[in-house]
């Protein structure tokens, strides 16, 4: 058998929309915090100067107030400004922003980087010999059991074999690597003949019915 399994354009399309999310994210936050919300804070100044004679000293202007409302809407027209009333942007907001945005650039970044590693991963069956992602090498004959129970969701099963009489696992993942499930299916297949050969009454006795039934 000579199978060379490579990444999957599934898993390859699932990680660039992961990637573009984060790093979308990322410069969406770093936009407000470095060019949005600064300007934003600078017509709020603008504002407060503006209706310093409609609000009393101890009061913000909001839009609940139809005066601030009238005199800001007045002079964003004349000096071609966004209508809306601006919000005030502490600090302490601008840093927030900066940092999530930093947080999300670094990890959207470091996730890109993981997935060129990925790509450089395969799974190959050459002969009698699996090597897997990870670069361990198992003979098909050493493998005892197939465990399926993560195959119907997210197309996973692990090769059971045996190594100095210690049992290990070997993950064959045919979501990410496609061409795996052959792998597995020439492992099943090559247990079900170990087994038939170790037990040929219990093989018998299961072709029995379609002997019959055939006949």
């Amino acid at each position: 058998m000579n199978i060379h399994a490579r990444i999957s354009k599934e898993w390859r399309q699932r990680m660039i929309f992961m990637a573009l999310m984060l790093n979308g994210s990322g410069l969406w936050f770093c936009y407000d915090g470095y060019i949005a919300w600064p300007a934003e804070e600078q017509r709020n100044q603008q504002l407060v100067t503006l209706t310093a004679g409609i609000v009393a000293a101890d009061e913000k202007p909001t839009d609940k107030n139809p005066e601030v409302v009238r005199a800001w809407a007045t002079y964003a027209a004349a000096n071609k400004l966004p209508e809306k009333l601006p919000k005030h942007r502490s600090p302490g907001d601008l840093a927030g922003q900066r940092i999530t945005g930093g947080i999300f650039m670094a990890i959207g970044l470091a996730f890109i980087g993981w997935v060129a590693l990925q790509h450089r991963k395969s799974v190959r069956a050459d002969g009698d010999l699996i090597t897997g992602a990870e670069g361990q090498t198992v003979h098909f004959d050493s493998i005892v059991e197939m465990d399926r129970r993560k195959w119907a969701k997210k197309g996973i099963a692990y090769a059971i074999y045996e190594v100095d009489g210690k049992r290990r696992r070997l993950c064959l993942d045919d979501h990410k690597f496609i061409g795996c499930e052959a792998i597995i299916l020439e492992a099943e297949r090559r247990i079900a003949a170990r087994d038939a050969a170790a037990n040929p009454s219990a093989a018998a006795a299961h072709d029995a019915p379609d002997n019959q039934a055939s006949g």
